[in-house]
């Protein structure tokens, strides 16, 4: 028997299990695979379109999206036939990413390459531009699907609806909801948490329980997910003895609690301050096999550097490392936030020059409690300097970010310059909230400037934009 015969029985046998199962092949599984087909190649026998689907898949998967782009390059050099199986990964894998332009590029180059898209690959693109809150964009999608007779699943349904509930629109979800179920489409357990999560975000914790009901009624069981955003949007209203009902009917149902799930109600315990009841979970969790990763332990640092404790928050970072886990930029602005609602700029420089030691990235929320800090005490050269350097390293600012620092500005009359701020944020595409507005008509004010506060008072109403009893 050759070598080319032998590596392609070899090959076959690495990726048969995988054709049947598109995403079977292990990461272990897929290097030996490229290996073998290197071999391959080398004694000049190539391998069919199916092994290559699988290759692309697994490489997709493994984020390694050029080279898998590579591979699609080489099947079409050999004359073999491309499909959406070959194109959904890669699809999938730059939506993953947010690259939605490349992403939107290899959709064009199948439809060139006359492999029709499926109800998959607009699923796919559909759930990235969801994702990044373009739901025109993904609309637009829905239709060109209807109108290329690509009938939508359930999967295109619980994607427009996830979009507009992380966007707050929960009637135009709830209209979807009704429409899916019109085309004699079933709702799953997914569709559900997705509308009860919205509602969840939105505090209609009635109604969510209401559509939880309705779940069961229909015997579709409520899961893990169901539960976890129940026990979240409860903590979120303060109720914490509804949340804690939520995750004993968790354990009665026979379900297993996961990390997510604790962290949430730790998170709840933490924000009301009961930092006893936390630890507490926290034993429970690890009795149940479940040792905290990096994001219980940023919530852990996270609860008593809010209440001041920085003490604890160091002990529990020491403790972090010794567990074998890395302290990431969000612990370090756990810790730099703790400083500066104590007062102690200094020291927060030094845990923030620490962390750029580190080789940490500092996020917008980092730069921005930074900038508030400074202006607020009226070191607005150094809330300044630190507002330049993140844009230096590609670090966009927010609206809060802007708020603190015209803030800063005002209190120091420095009118001029928080007009300036004010007109490049709606130059940059950064919309002013109530927050922003509220600040200028204050100094205003404060200033005797009475047409000039109530030209701002006017803009806003005019922008929709609500105020508040403080405006």
């Amino acid at each position: 028997m050759t070598l080319c015969v032998r590596a392609s029985k070899a090959l076959a046998s690495t990726t048969i299990s995988a054709a049947w199962h598109p995403f079977a092949l292990k990461e272990g599984e897929v290097q030996q695979a490229l290996e073998l087909l290197s071999e391959m190649q080398r004694r000049g026998c190539f391998p069919n379109d199916v092994t290559y689907n699988v290759l692309i898949n697994g490489l997709s998967k493994k984020g390694e999206l050029e080279q898998a782009k590579g591979l699609i390059g080489e099947m079409l050099k050999l004359g073999l036939e491309v499909s959406a199986y070959t194109y959904n990964p890669l699809i999938h894998g730059y939506c993953n990413k947010g690259l939605l332009v490349e992403a939107t590029g290899l959709e064009e180059e199948m439809i060139i390459r006359r492999a029709s898209p499926t109800v998959a690959t607009y699923n796919t693109l559909m759930y990235g531009l969801c994702k990044l809150g373009r739901m025109a964009d993904a609309r637009h999608r829905f239709s060109d699907m209807l109108n290329k007779t690509v009938m939508p699943d359930v999967v295109s349904y619980n994607t427009l609806i996830y979009g507009y509930c992380r966007l707050g629109n929960i009637q135009e979800a709830f209209l979807l909801f009704g429409e899916l179920q019109y085309r004699n489409l079933v709702p799953t357990v997914v569709t559900y948490n997705t509308l009860i999560d919205g509602l969840c975000r939105l505090g209609d914790l009635d109604v969510a329980l209401q559509l939880k009901k309705e779940m069961i009624n229909r015997g579709i069981s409520a899961d893990v997910f169901t539960y976890t955003i129940l026990v979240n949007g409860s903590c979120k209203r303060g109720n914490l003895s509804l949340a804690k009902e939520f995750f004993d009917e968790m354990l009665q149902e026979g379900l297993e609690p996961d990390r997510f799930a604790y962290t949430t109600r730790i998170v709840g315990e933490l924000n009301l301050g009961d930092t006893y009841r936390a630890f507490r979970l926290q034993e429970e969790m690890q009795a149940r096999n479940i040792p905290p990763d990096l994001i219980a332990y940023n919530v852990f640092v996270n609860g008593p550097c809010n209440s001041g404790n920085l003490e604890e928050s160091t002990n529990l970072m020491q403790k972090m490392v010794r567990d074998g886990l890395v302290p990431d930029h969000v612990t370090f602005t756990s810790i730099i936030h703790a400083h500066l609602e104590n007062g102690h700029l200094r020291k927060a420089k030094e845990v923030f020059y620490e962390m750029l030691s580190k080789g940490l990235n500092p996020s917008v929320v980092t730069y921005t409690i930074l900038i508030h800090a400074h202006a607020k005490k009226g070191r607005l050269e150094l809330a300044l300097m630190y507002f330049l350097e993140m844009q230096e390293k590609g670090v966009f600012p927010n609206v809060i970010t802007y708020n603190a620092l015209i803030n800063g500005l005002g209190i120091v009359r420095r009118m001029d310059q928080a007009y300036k701020f004010f007109v490049e944020m709606e130059e940059k595409g950064i919309l002013p909230n109530k927050y922003t507005y509220t600040i200028l008509i204050n100094e205003n004010c404060n200033m005797g400037n009475w047409q000039e506060a109530l030209r701002l008072y006017a803009q806003m109403l005019d922008r929709k934009i609500q105020p508040d009893s403080c405006t």
